[in-house]
């Protein structure tokens, strides 16, 4: 894209270090050597896998791992699926990973289930697997997970959207991730709780996949629209959807009496925010996360001491047109904290 040129050096590594399949493997960060399956150093070596190579949450995340590597002397090996629920890609950059050396291996599962057998194997072989942003079912498969509150994420929308309302009646349409995605489940879960509605409701009158996917977002909203025209409430799984949504919203005339709520927290979309495209959105912190994994496997090196249990790595509701009831700050910090 004509836009990588102007991206920081640190982050171009950080792309650069990403294969374009799951098979491709290369060792990045500090330390000698040609590649992660190099020994006879006894430099620890750490994997991240991420979902796609794409995505800037991911380039973000790649940015924040390849940052704490180096500040810590470890050897970092990056791998990514094909494609958004490339399960069988995670897989085999699991193996790839385990047979190279690696200490640890930090992974944003595509498939939160499906990726379960292949965790237990690399465990079984003393390897400290820690899931980022999206946690394994049950979570218990990895040892950590480093994540956002996407329950809260969501509920931090649908609080905002319900104060937002002022007690007009809400006809709901919800542009939602995939099928088997636990990120996808909370956060549509933790909207429908945060605005008061439980599952089934009749105020949700459309429902759609879009797997966080603009075009596809586009699509799912155009879809809603013609089963229900008058949706004034929108609520997606990212910002790239909801900007779909934006776009078929305009192309009715409706963008100005549709309220959209997001989660993610990038600079694209908190962008969106301030150009009131989306009414909010719950941003999160991809580059922390990643930090926080690299330092838990170089503990884990150093001491064995495993990384146990749920950390929170924070989220916070973006907007410039505060409610009462819904805690925010504006879209100057968010820019400020914001990624990609």
């Amino acid at each position: 894209m004509s836009r990588i040129s102007s991206l920081p050096s640190s982050l171009l590594r950080a792309a650069a270090c990403t294969g374009v399949a799951a098979l491709a493997l290369t060792a990045c960060g500090s330390g000698s050597g040609s590649g992660a399956a190099s020994s006879g150093s006894g430099e620890v070596k750490v994997g991240l896998i991420t979902k796609t190579d794409t995505n800037p949450f991911f380039v973000k995340m790649r940015e924040g791992a390849e940052k704490a590597a180096k500040e810590n002397g470890v050897k970092l090996s990056t791998a990514a699926g094909k494609f958004d629920g490339d399960n069988a890609g995670q897989v085999t950059a699991i193996e790839n990973m385990v047979a190279s050396g690696v200490k640890g291996i930090l992974i944003t599962p595509s498939d939160s289930k499906a990726i379960v057998p292949a965790i237990e194997k690399a465990r079984a072989k003393g390897v400290l697997v820690i899931a980022l942003d999206t946690p394994t079912e049950p979570e218990s498969a990895a040892d950590a997970l480093f994540a956002t509150d996407n329950l809260k994420a969501g509920e931090l929308i649908g609080e905002y959207a319900k104060a937002a309302m002022k007690g007009k009646k809400a006809k709901i349409a919800t542009l939602d991730l995939a099928p088997g995605v636990s990120v996808g489940v909370q956060r549509h879960n933790g909207f429908l709780k945060g605005f008061g509605v439980k599952e089934g409701d009749p105020s949700v009158v459309c429902s759609q996949d879009t797997g966080g996917d603009q075009a596809k977002g586009q699509t799912a909203m155009e879809n809603c629209l013609q089963k229900a025209p008058d949706i004034n409430v929108v609520y997606t799984i990212n910002e790239p959807a909801a900007l779909g949504a934006y776009t078929a919203l305009k192309a009715k005339g409706r963008e100005k009496d549709v309220l959209i709520v997001s989660v993610d927290g990038g600079c694209t979309g908190t962008r969106a925010v301030k150009d009131g495209k989306i009414a909010a959105t719950s941003q999160q912190y991809p580059l922390k996360m990643a930090a926080e994994g690299v330092k838990a496997v170089v503990t884990y090196a150093k001491d064995g001491k495993k990384a146990s249990g749920y950390t929170d790595t924070g989220v916070t509701l973006i907007t410039d047109k505060a409610q009462d009831g819904a805690a925010s700050k504006d879209t100057a910090y968010g820019l400020d904290n914001c990624w990609g």
